[in-house]
């Protein structure tokens, strides 16, 4: 009985992933293999297994590679693609560049301070995504409260137009996405031994040579799960380009909801989606093999200690 429960144990994540990942993503990639059809389901062929194993092998021969040439071979989603990598890197840099001070500064607090500070980090949260993305737009827009309150100031004479442009998408990631490069940041921070400062300091490095020899090499753990936390869902991000981007902000969600919902053409946002997922993918894939080889390290470093 205690092995069928070792063993139950070890299976049931197995089971959870393959039901809530692995099947999914085998439909997605069914569905972007198939054709486009004025139907219920838009897309053809469909499986049925009461035609036996010559349906079957009609069912495999049917399936085809067409969409995702059509997607090799348009400007349009090439275009979308890059612009999303475009922006999200640039978001991310943002995040670390805001986002780092913010989390070493936490770090630093007193300790009977910081459950404040996070808390206050993750305030935003409890508030809906969409009236936040909304918030923004009174904030943006013409006649809204940025520029009100520049007019009011005298620093301006016009109206700043920064709604539906991709400075009004910067803003608004950069405010949504902020939490999730400091929360990773200041779980690193907080664990630093403060002495290692201390002692480059003694040494005679400056603030600035600790802070980059010492303090930013420690933080690469965190550096890293932050970036990914950030990037990975801003390149797929749909909300905050169509509301405060306009036509002109060329996304890849953008293009995934207009192909499924406007153009019908499953196949094609099914092949969009199958692409976006490997793209997405690789920094994930390049982590873990980072981290395996460092924690691989830091046992062999460990070991030589001893």
């Amino acid at each position: 009985m205690l092995r069928f429960t070792r063993r139950l144990v070890i299976i049931i994540p197995y089971l959870w992933l393959a039901a809530f990942f692995l099947w999914p993503m085998a439909i997605v990639l069914k569905i972007a293999l198939s054709e486009p059809r004025l139907a219920q389901p838009p897309y053809w062929p469909l499986l049925d297994l009461t035609q036996g194993w010559e349906g079957l092998v009609a069912f495999f021969e049917a399936l085809s590679f067409e969409n995702f040439i059509f997607l090799a071979q348009d400007d349009l989603y090439i275009a979308s693609l890059i612009s999303s990598l475009r922006i999200s890197l640039i978001s991310t840099a943002m995040l670390l560049a805001i986002g780092f001070p913010i989390a070493h500064a936490m770090a630093r607090a007193p300790r009977s301070w910081r459950p404040i500070l996070v808390a206050a980090m993750i305030l935003p949260f409890w508030t809906s995504f969409l009236i936040r993305v909304y918030a923004w737009i009174g904030i943006l827009r013409p006649e809204g409260f940025l520029n009100h309150y520049l007019q009011g100031a005298g620093l301006i004479s016009q109206p700043l137009t920064i709604l539906n442009t991709e400075y009004a998408v910067f803003i608004a990631l950069v405010y949504t996405y902020l939490p999730f490069m400091v929360l990773p940041l200041y779980a690193t921070l907080e664990r630093m031994d403060q002495t290692l400062i201390e002692a480059a300091r003694d040494l005679g490095a400056s603030r600035i040579k600790a802070f980059w020899t010492v303090t930013v090499p420690l933080a690469k753990p965190g550096i890293i799960a932050g970036a990914l936390l950030c990037f990975i869902p801003i390149t797929g991000e749909f909300v905050v380009p169509d509301l405060l981007g306009g036509s002109q902000t060329l996304m890849i969600g953008r293009t995934l909801w207009v192909e499924f919902f406007s153009n019908r053409d499953w196949p094609v946002a099914a092949a969009v989606a199958m692409v976006l997922l490997v793209v997405l993918v690789v920094p994930i894939v390049i982590f873990r093999e980072a981290e395996a080889r460092r924690m691989e390290a830091e046992a062999a470093g460990e070991r030589g200690r001893r």
